[in-house]
Parts: C-alpha cells; sequence; structure tokens
C-alpha cells in the first residue's frame, strides 16, 4: 500500500517547506545538545567531589527522569493541542487551551514537589532499598533541593511548548543556553569555590529553572504572538479543555513515567552491583541521551509538524512529514552514534573515571553504537507523529508493556540469573529498542493510526 497519496497533496502550498523545516528544527536540536552537554558537564563536575557523589547524583536523577518525564508528557500534550487549534486557524480557543495547561501543570507539579519534599530520605530508601551511607547521605541533599524547582522546570516546558506550537523554537532555545550557562557556572561557583559539594549542583540547577521559568512567562504575556497567556491569577478550570489535554498528556504520562519506573527498577539492580558499575552506568546513559539528541529532537519538531497538519485536515501531507523527516533521524542518529564512540574514553578519562569503570562505559557505548541506528528512529521517533495525530493509547499499551517484558524482566533476569553485569541490562534494552521499533512500524504502514486520526480530527 501506498504510505501517502502524493496527489492529494497541494505541493505548491504545504505547511512545511524545507526552510521553515530547518528553522523549526535546528533551534530544538542546539537546545537539546546543550541540554545533554551541560548535563555531562555537571556530572564531570560533580565527579570531582568523589564516587559517592556521582552514585548519589545518579540514583537521584533516576527520579529526577521520571519527574521529568512526566512534565514533558504535559508539555507534548499541549504542544499537540495548541498545534491542531492553530493548523485549524483558532486563535482564541489555543489561548484558553494554553491557560488550563498552566494551571493543570502547576497543581500537578506542585503536588509532586511537595510529595518528594515531605517524603524525603524516607521515600529514597523505599525505591532503592540498602545503599552506602555516603552515597545516601548525599543523595538526600540533592534530592531535597531539585524537588523544589520542579514546578519551575514543569511550568518552563509548558511555556516553551506553546512557543514550538506555533513554529517558534528560537525562543525558548536562546532561554534554555542562557540557563544552561547560569547553570555550569553556578557548578562552578558552589562546587569549586564554596565547596558545598552536591548541594551546590543542586542550588545551580534550581537557580537555572527558576530563570527560565520567570523569563518564558514574563513574554507570553506580549500580546503580539501567536499564543499568549496572560492574567494568571484569573485563569479558572475549563473541564473539557483540560479533559481534552488531560486525554493525551495522561497516556503520554503514563507511558513516560512506567518508563522512568523501569529504568529506577533497573538501577535498584545496577546499584547492587556496588560504586564502580553505578559510576559507569551513571556515564553511559549521559552518552545515550548525547547520541539520541538528533532524534528526539527530530520527534519534538514533527508534534508541532503534524499537529498542525491534522488541525487543517492535511493528512496525506501528515503522513509525508513523518516519512521525511524519520529519514533524518535516522541519519542524524547515526552520525550520533559514531560521534559519541569516538569521544567516549577522551571524555571518561577527563572526568576522572575510575580505569574499570571507564572501560565498562566503553564497551557499552560501542554496543550501543552498533544497535542504536537500526532500530531507534523506529521505536521512539515514529511514535512521535502517531501520538501528535491522536494515535496516544496504543503508543501508552505497547511501550508499557514492551518496557517491562524487555527493558525490566529481561534486563532483571539477565543479571541476576546468568550475571551478565551491566551489560546484561543493556541487552534488554537493546531487545525494547527492536520490539518498539516493529511494532510501530508495522502500525504506521498498516495504517491503522489513521483511524484514530479521523475520530479525533
Amino acid at each position: 500500500m501506498k504510505l501517502y497519496d502524493k496527489k492529494q497533496i497541494d505541493w505548491k502550498n504545504i505547511l512545511f517547506d524545507n526552510r521553515t523545516l530547518f528553522w523549526l528544527l535546528l533551534p530544538i536540536i542546539i537546545e537539546q545538545f546543550l541540554n545533554s552537554l551541560m548535563g555531562m558537564v555537571d556530572t564531570m563536575m560533580v565527579s570531582t567531589v568523589g564516587s559517592e557523589a556521582i552514585s548519589a547524583v545518579s540514583l537521584v536523577d533516576s527520579i529526577n527522569n521520571l519527574v521529568i518525564q512526566i512534565f514533558s508528557a504535559m508539555a507534548s500534550g499541549a504542544t499537540i493541542i495548541c498545534s491542531q487549534y492553530i493548523g485549524s486557524g483558532n486563535k482564541q480557543e489555543c489561548n484558553r487551551a494554553a491557560g488550563q495547561v498552566v494551571l493543570t501543570v502547576s497543581v500537578i507539579s506542585l503536588s509532586i514537589a511537595a510529595f518528594c519534599i515531605l517524603g524525603g530520605e524516607k521515600l529514597l530508601w523505599l525505591v532503592f532499598g540498602t545503599v552506602e551511607d555516603s552515597v545516601m547521605e548525599n543523595a538526600s541533599v540533592y534530592f531535597m533541593i531539585t524537588a523544589i524547582s520542579y514546578p519551575f522546570l514543569a511550568l518552563f516546558s509548558a511555556g516553551a511548548a506553546f512557543y514550538r506550537a506555533s513554529g517558534n523554537s528560537k525562543f525558548p532555545t536562546k532561554v534554555s543556553v542562557v540557563s544552561n550557562i547560569i547553570n555550569v557556572a553556578g557548578n562552578a561557583l558552589f562546587i569549586y569555590g564554596f565547596h558545598w559539594g552536591v548541594a551546590g549542583a543542586a542550588i545551580a540547577t534550581l537557580l537555572s529553572r527558576v530563570f527560565c521559568t520567570v523569563v518564558i512567562f514574563y513574554c507570553l504575556r506580549k500580546p503580539k504572538q501567536t499564543i499568549v497567556v496572560r492574567d494568571y491569577l484569573k485563569i479558572r478550570p475549563n473541564m473539557s479543555l483540560i479533559l481534552a489535554i488531560m486525554a493525551i498528556g495522561v497516556p503520554s504520562g503514563i507511558e513516560n513515567g512506567m518508563f522512568q519506573f523501569g529504568k529506577l527498577a533497573v538501577q535498584s539492580t545496577v546499584s547492587t552491583m556496588g560504586t564502580i558499575a553505578m559510576s559507569a552506568q551513571a556515564m553511559t546513559n549521559i552518552f545515550e541521551n548525547v547520541n539520541g539528541i538528533f532524534g528526539n529532537s527530530v520527534g519534538i519538531g514533527l508534534m508541532t509538524v503534524v499537529g498542525q497538519c491534522i488541525g487543517a485536515s492535511r493528512k496525506e501531507e501528515a503522513k509525508y512529514y513523518i516519512i521525511k523527516l524519520m529519514g533524518i533521524a535516522g541519519i542524524g542518529t547515526l552520525i550520533s552514534c559514531l560521534l559519541v564512540l569516538a569521544i567516549t574514553r577522551p571524555v571518561t578519562w577527563l572526568a576522572g573515571m575510575e580505569p574499570l569503570a571507564a572501560q565498562m562505559c566503553f564497551e557499552l557505548v560501542a554496543a550501543m553504537t552498533v544497535v542504536k541506528p537500526l532500530v531507534w528512529v523506529g521505536a521512539f521517533g515514529l511514535p512521535y507523529g502517531l501520538r501528535a495525530a491522536g494515535d496516544v493509547k496504543f503508543s501508552m499499551i505497547v511501550s508499557v508493556s514492551i518496557m517491562w517484558g524487555c527493558r525490566v524482566a529481561l534486563g532483571i533476569f539477565l543479571v541476576r540469573i546468568f550475571h551478565f553485569g551491566l551489560m546484561g541490562v543493556w541487552i534488554g534494552m537493546f531487545a525494547d529498542w527492536i520490539v518498539r521499533a516493529v511494532i510501530f512500524t508495522t502500525r504506521f504502514v498498516n495504517g491503522k493510526w489513521q483511524v484514530i486520526t479521523k475520530d479525533s480530527a
């Protein structure tokens, strides 16, 4: 069957020509790259405090990433809903929806922050069990401070989503760049200058997130832009809009949340292997994030593109863009993986990692470089387009099922029964990627996701 019908596309008036796509995607790629680069620099700075510090940050970041994924899901819902309203030309309804997103995100993020702050060290013990006392002490401090930043992180994610939905990805990128500079400068001051260790790293993160939120919401008040959000204190719940947003955000949130819970389960297994293995896993995770930047960035941009196409009732055009951008993402992922492999040894040396941990990290990155370019885009890039078209429940069910079956169950089985070590964890992850890619590619090719699109349009 044809993946899309060329005759039904008005090629002279397509919504996103190559130049428009380029300027939509480039700022997102730059932002995602800088975020990952600064995350790497952050980890390298903390690593100078000692293995206990980097292990503590790695443990807490497992929880932080869970929270981030929940906020990312809400931001995705905001991008998709607002993109569809923009595509249909309904600016007033778009602004109303944006106000409801702000209200919903505020309530949810404040609730999560309060839960984490009150839970504190007890929550860490519950999640990770027995770890070294020095690691738990550092983890408790880092966790308490970063939890305070959750509402700011959530609101910035939503605000940035509003700009991306309208096709303006440059502005949130500029804000993010400055924020990353503040974070690194804060690390240098608080870790090296004041010798505050992990507390200094957490405070720098908090200040950078406060900056992002203040700037982006100040600018959202300006009237001469596609999406305007102002009079924040006058926003009142509109349940019909909130339910429409949650219809997309909740399945994505469950998917992302379960994904991170799975990572926490794996992290708990890794924590039993000792500090060396935990350090290697922490650095490998950073490298995996870096070589996925390009693919993730294209996926984020794809939500805006497909969302506007669906809002404008241009479904064949939406399919065309999914195929085109997935091809671009695949090439970018291959190049990214090769570049990351080339810098792995120098980075682990600069980070001062123990030789055994550095060698374990290199072996994992090498294995990843073989598998990821073949299947990752189909596993994680393609679902961005399907979700933007309204096919969120299928993505949730498939992703959660495969994650627990492959990434968690298989990974833990290989580690605890066959004693594969860290490589067993990553074999489980590779199996997860492969199965996802097969199922989502089949879903797109057979066209079943279009039934969902017709119902949601």
